[in-house]
């Protein structure tokens, strides 16, 4: 539609011809004939001269029919046909016009005339003529239904102004700037697919329309939606950042309260429709801390899956499987590092610091004595640790079981999932935050310098 209509060209080839035959086939001949056209003559013109016969008679000027074969020199002499009886005066061109005597009726030279270049070039002339006015026709025929056809995409319907009213859309994963004129168009926020598609392209920002809800208006112009689709303000989307360090029961009431959904959907939620890795037993150290945008519509089994996924992608990217391996470690194990990394806190720079003091303890059989686990087993939170809580019967209580526990205490971020393969080098036996408030930890191989810090916490907690 953007190139020439076919056959434009022969409109530009067209060479008006004449209607008046006489011009070609007329008794001057070679006269007449193009300046290239320089056939010599034909050699029956000499045979056909006997005794006195007469150049009209030998330019083919006879009755219709006598051509060569059948009057030659031997019917029609000089005593039958005379220059008396046919002369110039009575067959002239006159009365031997294009009309008497055709290319087929003409004698040696007609047709030798016929035969040459001249006669097949006005031919194709007469018909580059004919197709010529045939297209001419056809395209005044068709113009109407043409830009019928073609209106819609080289002037779109289009409403003028911001619109009125509210009008929610949901763009699929994956839709193409049509497509998503389409659904526009539906809804009546759109006068016309193509005047968004045309808006985009004309902005080229089409790589940057996202899947989602949208609160749009009735009636607006196709720069106005695409505006209102590129707007973050315009996304009907609840977002739920999860912290690290959160236990399950503690991310689940998060995101009830923050995405409104049912708590007890969430915790209904059937583990295996989430997605989990082979080696999880739970939920607990795979929910990945985030921000997460939830649409309306989405379920709690969605809003896991999407907290699943998002685990499995960083395991991928630090290679949790294989390098736990080499840490003889299951990559449960890792997690399960990782998380009391995690629920230890202090700063990032301590995390591969309080790794190294848990392999330590690890290798030497040492209980790992970590207060995060003792907390968990009570399904408590508390700075403030005392005797009596060192004794709770849980396989959780790593004052009471040598080894890790039983499976992650929380949720770890990357920082500490990294941390747990990676651990600082120190003989470092012990670890004490001893100024919370500051997330100031304080790490040690000598006992008498860990009970000093243990002093120091429980000072600064007003415990001492």
């Amino acid at each position: 539609m953007n190139g020439r209509p076919e056959g434009e060209d022969d409109l530009g080839d067209v060479i008006p011809f004449s209607t008046d035959d006489s011009e070609q086939d007329g008794p001057e001949g070679p006269a007449e004939r193009e300046p290239n056209d320089e056939r010599p003559r034909s050699e029956p013109d000499a045979a056909a001269e006997p005794d006195g016969a007469t150049a009209p008679d030998a330019a083919g000027t006879g009755a219709p029919g006598s051509g060569p074969e059948e009057v030659g020199p031997e019917e029609v002499g000089p005593e039958e046909v005379g220059p008396e009886e046919v002369g110039p005066e009575e067959v002239g061109p006159e009365e031997v016009g294009p009309e008497k005597a055709g290319p087929e009726e003409v004698g040696a030279v007609g047709e030798a005339e016929a035969a040459g270049p001249v006669a097949p070039r006005r031919r194709a002339m007469r018909k580059a003529g004919m197709v010529s006015a045939g297209l001419i026709v056809a395209l005044v025929a068709l113009g109407a239904g043409g830009i019928a056809v073609l209106k819609p995409y080289l002037s779109p319907d289009d409403f003028d102004g911001p619109g009125s009213g509210a009008v929610t859309v949901r763009i699929a994963p994956g839709s193409s700037a049509q497509a998503i004129g389409s659904v526009l168009a539906e809804a009546g926020v759109v006068a016309s697919a193509q005047s968004f598609v045309r808006v985009t392209e004309e902005r080229a920002v089409t790589n940057r329309l996202r899947p989602g809800h949208y609160r749009l208006r009735k009636g607006m112009a196709a720069k106005a939606a695409l505006d209102l689709l590129l707007a973050p303000s315009s996304r009907v989307v609840r977002r739920v950042t999860v912290p690290e360090g959160l236990r399950t029961s503690e991310v689940l009431a998060r995101v009830a309260k923050l995405a409104g959904l049912p708590l007890k959907e969430l915790q209904g939620v059937d583990r295996a429709l989430v997605g989990l890795p082979s080696y999880a037993e739970g939920l607990e150290g795979f929910l990945f801390p985030a921000t997460y945008e939830i649409e309306p519509g989405d379920t709690a089994v969605d809003v896991l899956a999407a907290m699943v996924e998002r685990f499995e992608l960083a395991a991928r990217q630090i290679g949790l499987e294989r390098e736990a391996a080499r840490k003889h470690l299951t990559p449960l194990e890792a997690v399960t590092v990782a998380s009391m990394i995690q629920a230890e806190g202090g700063v990032d720079a301590d995390y591969p610091k309080i790794s190294r003091v848990i392999y330590n303890r690890l290798q030497k059989g040492t209980p790992l004595e970590i207060d995060s686990t003792v907390l968990y087993a009570q399904n408590r939170r508390s700075l403030k640790i005392t005797e009596r809580d060192t004794k709770v019967d849980s396989p959780y209580n790593t004052y009471q079981h040598r080894g890790l526990p039983p499976g992650p205490i929380a949720n770890p971020g990357e920082k500490a999932l990294m941390a747990a393969l990676n651990p600082a080098q120190g003989d470092w036996h012990w670890f004490v935050t001893t100024d919370p408030a500051h997330r100031i930890t304080k790490f040690t191989n000598k006992e008498s310098e860990f009970v000093r810090y243990r002093e120091e916490l429980n000072k600064n907690l007003g415990t001492g």
